[in-house]
C-alpha cells in the first residue's frame, strides 16, 4: 500500500468515525426512542406504541402543564406521563375536577369518561409542589401508577428524560404532539 492510498483510507475512516460520533451525540442529548409499556396513557398512547422524545427542549425551556414526558423511575425504569402540577402550585382533585391554587382547571386533553378520584398533595406530605418538582398523571387515571402513589410521588426535574413529540408506531396511528 502506498502513502496516497493509505491517506485516502484514513480519510474514509475518519468520515465514518465522525458520522458515528454525530449519531451518538444526537441519541444521547437530542432525540430518543421510547416504547410505551402498559395502558396508563390510554387513549393517548397504548401498550407497545413507540414515540420519539425531544431531549433538548427542557434544557432551554420550562416544562409546561399538559406536556407528555418520559421520565426515569426506580421501579419500571421509564414512565410516560402527563404533567399536571408545576412548582409552587397547590394541586387537588375534588369531584373529578382539577384545582390549581384553588381555581378549577379544565383538562381538555382528557376523554370525558375519565374519572380522577379525590386527591391532594397532603397524601404525599406536601402543601405545595416544591421547586424543580412536578406532579404527573397518566391519562387512564383508574389504573395509572403516577404521582398520586407515594411510591412514585412528585417527579424531580432531573428525572425528566424528554418531551414526547411524535408517535411513530404503529404506523397507522402516526401523530405529532404539540
Amino acid at each position: 500500500m502506498d502513502w496516497l492510498s493509505f491517506k485516502e483510507a484514513i480519510k474514509d475512516l475518519l468520515k465514518y468515525v465522525i458520522f458515528i460520533i454525530i449519531v451518538l451525540v444526537l441519541a444521547l442529548y437530542v432525540v430518543g426512542l421510547q416504547q410505551v409499556i402498559g395502558s396508563s396513557m390510554d387513549p393517548t398512547f397504548t401498550d407497545k406504541d413507540v414515540v420519539i422524545l425531544d431531549k433538548l427542549t427542557y434544557r432551554f425551556k420550562d416544562i409546561k402543564r399538559g406536556d407528555v414526558i418520559a421520565l426515569n423511575n426506580k421501579d419500571t425504569k421509564f414512565l410516560i406521563k402527563r404533567v399536571i402540577g408545576l412548582p409552587n402550585e397547590v394541586i387537588s382533585y375534588k369531584d373529578n375536577t382539577l384545582y390549581i391554587n384553588g381555581e378549577s382547571f379544565k383538562e381538555n386533553y382528557l376523554d370525558e369518561s375519565v374519572i380522577t378520584e379525590d386527591f391532594d398533595l397532603s397524601v404525599l406530605g406536601y402543601q405545595k409542589i416544591p421547586e424543580d418538582m412536578y406532579l404527573v398523571l397518566g391519562d387512564n387515571r383508574s389504573i395509572s401508577q403516577d404521582s398520586r402513589d407515594p411510591e412514585v410521588g412528585l417527579i424531580p426535574k432531573k428525572d425528566v428524560i424528554g418531551k414526547v413529540r411524535i408517535q411513530i408506531w404503529p404506523l397507522n396511528e402516526f401523530k405529532v404532539l404539540k
